[in-house]
């Protein structure tokens, strides 16, 4: 397995990754930082995983 496809820690649901990435912006008119940017990337891609079912819970 690639390593993207393995994550690390309970899965989380594609709601929670929506409000995770909601929560990034203030206001929208706010740009986001470098480290907000690198986060909101990482979420995009958690929740890319999630939709594909590319992540498996733990038995």
């Amino acid at each position: 397995m690639s390593p993207d496809v393995l994550t690390s820690g309970p899965v989380r649901s594609a709601a929670e990754l929506n409000a995770a990435i909601r929560a990034l912006w203030s206001h929208p008119a706010v740009p986001l930082t470098r480290e907000q940017r690198a986060e909101y990337e990482r979420l995009c891609a958690e929740l890319a995983r999630v939709q594909r079912g590319d992540v498996t819970t733990a038995a």
